[in-house]
């Protein structure tokens, strides 16, 4: 690499603290890239999307879908996936899952689903279960508490 090689980085490129107005001498004096006269040449020009008094693009559309503030993150875990990670006789717990990898700790509740088969005896404590859940790990000879 030479100095006649080198070049602005290309986020660089193009800077945005340009001196717009500041004579004839910089290259964009006098009317500073807005051109003659005009409302787009005035100050208070209109906001982006102002379409002159028409409806604006964004309010002609109509509105779709809702956003529930008071929604509830409930993570679901099937059976199948507590056959594979667990042996006989332990306890599922949340936090035991979360170290496992086998959820993310940003929920709000934890309901285990009935799908998939069980075989193993385990004490699983949750927040909620599906009355198949429920069934299934009783019948193994485990016990599913609510939490």
């Amino acid at each position: 690499m030479e100095l006649n090689n080198l070049r602005p980085a290309a986020s660089q490129k193009h800077k945005n603290n340009f001196r717009k107005g500041r004579g004839h001498a910089s290259g964009n004096g006098k009317t500073a890239g807005y051109g003659h006269k005009g409302q787009k040449a005035r100050s208070g020009a209109p906001r982006i999307g102002f379409e002159g008094g028409q409806m604006p693009l964004y309010r002609r559309i109509p509105k779709r879908g809702f956003k529930n503030i008071n929604r509830k993150n409930i993570v679901a875990i099937n059976l199948s996936t507590l056959e594979h990670y667990y042996e006989d006789g332990d306890t599922v717990v949340s936090e035991d899952l979360i170290e496992r990898g086998i959820i993310k700790d940003t929920y709000d509740g934890l309901k285990i689903l009935g799908n998939g088969e069980i075989t193993k005896k385990l004490t699983v404590k949750a927040n909620a279960f599906s009355e198949t859940a429920k069934t299934k790990i009783e019948a193994a000879g485990g016990k599913a508490e609510v939490i």
